[in-house]
């Protein structure tokens, strides 16, 4: 795919054209002296396919919606061969497939996408060590609550490394300074590394990389939840000593949960799509990812992510969030996670419209869920 690779940027329509075999970093840079930018992804080394192709929460999602929210158009080659444009109008059946039911229809070769504005914004990295970690979950808690202004993002990473549990905490401001208040109790806390200043959007995104764990095995697994609280925040620190004390002994070498608060409107943005199944109420993802080095450990670290998302959602249940019609993100879903858990009922509808573009499954030779 590594050919499907042109950025083309068209100021009249306000559309980018971007092909499926670029990361988004090639994307930001193409774009950037346009001053415009997409709906991407929010750290370096991430693929445009993928992401979009399972929904896309971006740092600029609180504004615009999931990257599907903003495709107007797929090029796709169908499992039969024939190379067509997919848009709303000239193929609505699989245009609604496409926009977060993974690879089942075809091979999507670039995608169309509405741009936006884009300047300076603020934010970056900022490691915070153990002993504080009880100041980023009240300030988490909080920002998750109170903080209604969709050009601020936060990513709350708790970590276990050489023995410890530590924080990673991603801020994000969509202008050059934030107002006063948002980010306040995150910048109180005394941390251990800080990258945080005005910057190009690329710079960001590059603060923060995805690929520590490049080339060892890995896991991912999520729970769908309404909201971060101090209840939720304390049971995932529970986790993570919990599972990275016992997984460390057994080649475990990242062992991450990720707090992704969004607000409740992000889904308003788009219409019926595969993914979410239901787009009444908002969710906030919540994302499990261990790595590893021996495959005799295989068994564990997946049956420990199994658990640990079975804790954290009992755990939501138990304080009273309505979680259980929420679609958990294809994107961070561990492998085996029913269809109808991702997609609930609109699972009938793509397992037909995949018998109508595909009868003879060759789609089945990839990877991914599979309607």
């Amino acid at each position: 795919m590594s050919r499907f690779s042109q950025v083309t940027y068209d100021a009249t329509s306000g559309t980018a054209v971007v092909g499926s075999g670029l990361i988004w970093d090639d994307v930001y840079a193409a774009l950037a002296p346009y001053n415009v930018n997409v709906v991407g992804g929010r750290v370096t080394g991430v693929g445009v396919a993928g992401f979009t192709l399972g929904g896309g929460y971006s740092w600029l999602t609180n504004q615009y919606g999931l990257t599907i929210d903003t495709v107007v158009a797929y090029e796709l080659v169908k499992p039969n061969g024939d190379i067509v444009t997919v848009t709303e109008t000239s193929d609505p059946d699989i245009f609604f497939g496409l926009r977060g039911g993974g690879n089942n229809f075809g091979i999507v070769t670039r995608f169309t996408l509405k741009t936006f504005p884009q300047g300076q914004v603020w934010g970056g990295l900022i490691t915070i060590t153990g002993l504080f970690i009880h100041k980023v979950a009240t300030a988490t808690a909080n920002f998750a609550a109170n903080v209604t202004d969709p050009k601020a993002g936060i990513i709350t990473t708790y970590n276990f490394l050489l023995g410890e549990p530590g924080i990673s905490q991603l801020l994000f401001y969509d202008g050059p300074t934030p107002p006063p208040g948002i980010f306040d109790e995150f910048l109180a806390i005394p941390f251990l590394t800080k990258d945080v200043s005005k910057r190009d959007f690329l710079s960001l995104v590059k603060a923060s990389p995805s690929n520590v764990a490049y080339g060892q095995r890995g896991i991912f697994n999520s729970v769908s939840l309404k909201q971060y609280t101090p209840t939720i925040l304390s049971a995932i620190l529970n986790e993570t000593v919990f599972w990275g004390s016992r997984l460390s002994l057994l080649s475990g070498s990242f062992i991450s949960y990720d707090v992704e608060p969004f607000l409740p409107d992000i889904f308003s943005h788009g219409a019926p799509s595969a993914y979410p199944p239901v787009r009444n109420s908002g969710l906030s993802p919540f994302n499990i990812y261990f790595a590893w080095a021996l495959e005799i450990s295989d068994h564990e670290f997946r049956e420990a992510a199994r658990q640990s998302a079975a804790q954290i959602k009992s755990v939501a249940l138990a304080e009273g969030q309505d979680i259980s019609d929420l679609g958990t993100y294809p994107n961070y879903a561990i492998y085996d996670t029913p269809l109808n858990g991702l997609y609930g009922d609109n699972v009938a509808k793509l397992q037909a419209l995949k018998e109508t573009v595909d009868p003879t499954n060759v789609m089945g030779l990839a990877g991914g869920f599979k309607f």
